[in-house]
């Protein structure tokens, strides 16, 4: 059997992303992706490929100059429980600390995945980067299932630091209310 090869993506590999993406997103485990948004960010993915064919992914979107998200992670079905995703975890945690960033963050349905990968569970509105970014227009907002993890890159001993002091919910609605309209 070949080696699984993990490598940067690139334009031909959008639609093995999309695939395995959309794939759990029609199991409203992932949000779905189009070819415009992958295509925008294809520059930050990295892909497994095993004989040809793509059987992971996942990327580091910049939310801030210290802070990177670790998004749209999947693995192939057939290749869960082979220890694949770690190591496309392991590798995007790699090219953080390359690029320089403080912090990474992902916001996951798998809370004991990455808290097993050396990240911690916090509280997702501590993460403001985030929520200006993208959750705000995000069709889950109002009723977010997904848990925050957080791993300091820079002194991996210390407990993470929030990066936005606390913040109730009902200001951020009144700032979702006031970016996005009604």
């Amino acid at each position: 059997m070949a080696e699984i090869l993990i490598r940067a993506a690139g334009e031909t590999d959008i639609e093995g992303i999309l695939g395995i993406v959309n794939g759990y997103a029609a199991q409203n485990l992932m949000l779905p992706r189009t070819a415009d948004q992958i295509r925008r960010v294809v520059r930050w993915f990295l892909v497994a490929e095993h004989e040809g064919n793509i059987v992971g992914c996942g990327s580091n979107v910049e939310l801030s100059p210290r802070l990177t998200e670790l998004r749209s992670l999947a693995v192939a079905s057939e290749y869960r429980s082979t220890g694949l995703g770690r190591r496309l975890v392991d590798a995007l945690v790699a090219r953080a600390r390359a690029d320089g960033y403080d912090q990474i963050c992902a916001l996951t349905l798998s809370e004991g995945f990455f808290n097993r990968c050396g990240f911690v569970t916090v509280d997702r509105w501590a993460i403001s980067s985030k929520i200006w970014h993208e959750c705000i227009y995000c069709p889950k907002f109002d009723a977010c299932d997904e848990i925050a993890v957080l791993m300091n890159l820079t002194e991996p001993a210390t407990a993470p630091t929030a990066l936005a002091p606390e913040v109730s919910m009902e200001l951020w609605q009144g700032l979702k209310l006031a970016l996005v309209g009604q």
